[in-house]
């Protein structure tokens, strides 16, 4: 019986190192990836130094709505709605151009969600193309690595290419501060990766839906796949080196969970994606 029940105890162990629930079955997951704008760059050379000379691009940008159970939770915001008024668009840095068609909000109404139902909020770094909405949703509880939260709302966000605006009512908003990975909802469905180097404290989203498996949402752990596949760092970001061990670690997590790595601005890949409706 004493052996029956040690062998017991070390599959529980086994479980929660897999991420998996230990308390019954994991509450019903399912996520839609939402149209959150796009950027028009007339040359991705400066993503991918010393290639790509040249070479006009357009990026996507999604946001993404997670239902946990009864939960909602929403990862990134996207580009400001207010950019759907103007059909132009408005110019960024280094050439760029940003719109959106349709708004942030419309998206959610249209699944029958409002921003008030959304309690948990996280976005994989505070750059304006993933806050663009963040004032939405300053009664939601935030998860933010202390990293980021420090630059973000320290004495210099401009510093590190932040603009406060886009998110100053979540500076009073309910913070979870992490310093390294979080399990969200306690049964390894939804976890918050760790994943520094384009901003201080940026952070990737792994989910593991019922159905379609495993998902990486990359935030800008890399840009589009060339540059992830050949290891290439945007010359602007925070930290090459983090940049490129958060790249090893997606791409070992990607072969032991067998995982999708759905990235954000990829606008090839993202065209391939089914946008505002549910997957499990």
């Amino acid at each position: 019986m004493r052996t029956i029940r040690s062998l017991g105890l070390l599959l529980c162990a086994v479980l929660v190192v897999a991420g998996c629930a230990t308390g019954g079955a994991r509450a019903p997951l399912r996520v839609a990836a939402l149209y959150c704008g796009e950027i028009q760059i007339p040359d991705i050379s400066p993503w991918s130094p010393g290639f790509n000379q040249g070479r006009p691009m357009t990026f996507s940008d999604n946001c993404y709505l997670i239902q946990h159970g009864s939960d909602w939770m929403l990862w990134d915001s996207g580009l400001a709605d207010a950019l759907a008024a103007n059909p132009d668009g408005a110019g960024g840095p280094m050439g760029m151009r940003m719109r959106r068609t349709k708004t942030l909000a419309s998206q959610l109404a249209a699944l029958g969600v409002a921003p008030e139902q959304i309690k948990i909020v996280a976005f994989s770094h505070t750059h304006a193309d993933h806050v663009g909405n963040a004032n939405q949703f300053a009664g939601a509880t935030l998860y933010m690595q202390q990293a980021e939260h420090d630059a973000a709302f320290g004495a210099e966000p401009g510093k590190f290419g932040f603009n406060p605006a886009l998110y100053a009512k979540l500076r009073d908003a309910k913070v979870v501060k992490l310093n390294g990975d979080k399990d969200v909802f306690g049964d390894g469905s939804v976890v918050i990766l760790s994943t520094p180097g384009h901003t201080p404290g940026h952070q990737s989203l792994l989910l593991r839906l019922p159905k379609t498996g495993a998902v990486i949402l990359s935030g800008d752990c890399a840009h589009f796949e060339e540059n992830f596949d050949q290891r290439r760092v945007p010359r602007f970001n925070f930290s090459r080196e983090q940049t490129l061990a958060s790249m090893e670690r997606v791409a070992q997590l990607m072969r032991t969970e067998r995982a999708q790595f759905w990235i954000n601005h990829d606008g090839e890949q993202n065209a391939g994606l089914a946008h505002g409706q549910f997957i499990d």
